[in-house]
């Protein structure tokens, strides 16, 4: 990506208006809301398996969040750090009388046909998106925790995308409800809680250029990973090449 914001002199760090707008112009150019999928599933164009391919997928990456989080809190000393992340984990898999983001995704996976079970199961799940997937499980567990924050980034710019989202299903898919949906309304407000705290501990921590450069890398990297996963999906289920082992129409339907 060509930057945009020049450079305030060698080896010196923007300020932390210019970083963030650095990190909102990464977002801009490259978040996974510009990826025809998108405008696909959202303008109403995919067709049923369409979509029961794109729930089936992205439970991979809905599934993995709260272990990369919980991979991310074994490396954190801090207890402050800890205690503001663990709400990310408690959002995700919910606890035992009320379900978290995982069992909404089931609920939506149950809606457009699906056994959820066979959701759960991760039967079906295309190579590529499994590959991206633990790519990004990786990083966060490897990688320094300012890169592993600023990876988590995205969530800037996942409102804007979770409302197109609610009001493209809604207007354009009999299964869409409060029910099928809910998991995109509580993301609503869960996504810009969480992504205050993280950006805020970024601009902070990314105290010199090359702390600036490598958080700003961070988010390129995650905006790939979900950019790598629509293109997968493209592939395999828009343009009707379907790698070996993943989900094909017909399988995994609920009773």
């Amino acid at each position: 990506m060509k930057d945009a914001f020049p450079e305030p002199g060698q080896n010196q760090p923007r300020s932390r208006d210019e970083f963030e707008a650095r990190l909102r112009a990464i977002g801009a150019e490259r978040y996974h809301d510009r990826h025809p999928f998108h405008e696909r599933l959202h303008g109403g164009y995919c067709t049923p398996d369409e979509v029961r391919a794109w729930v089936i997928n992205r439970w991979m990456y809905q599934s993995r969040i709260p272990m990369k989080d919980a991979a991310f809190m074994s490396r954190v000393e801090d207890p402050d750090l800890r205690r503001h992340w663990r709400k990310r984990i408690e959002d995700h898999d919910g606890t035992v009388t009320e379900g978290g983001g995982i069992r909404r995704w089931l609920a939506l996976a149950q809606a457009v046909g699906l056994d959820p079970d066979y959701v759960a199961s991760g039967v079906g799940i295309m190579p590529a998106t499994r590959f991206a997937v633990d790519a990004y499980v990786r990083f966060v567990r490897d990688m320094p925790l300012l890169d592993a924050v600023a990876a988590s980034l995205t969530e800037l710019f996942a409102p804007k995308i979770h409302a197109q989202r609610i009001e493209g299903l809604l207007a354009h898919y009999d299964f869409a409800d409060d029910t099928s949906l809910s998991y995109f309304r509580k993301r609503l407000t869960e996504a810009p809680e969480d992504v205050k705290f993280g950006l805020d501990y970024v601009l902070t921590h990314a105290d010199t250029k090359e702390k600036q450069d490598a958080a700003a890398a961070a988010l390129v990297f995650k905006t790939d990973v979900l950019w790598a996963q629509l293109d997968a999906l493209w592939h395999g289920y828009v343009e009707g090449n379907i790698p070996p082992g993943a989900w094909r129409p017909g399988e995994g339907m609920a009773p």
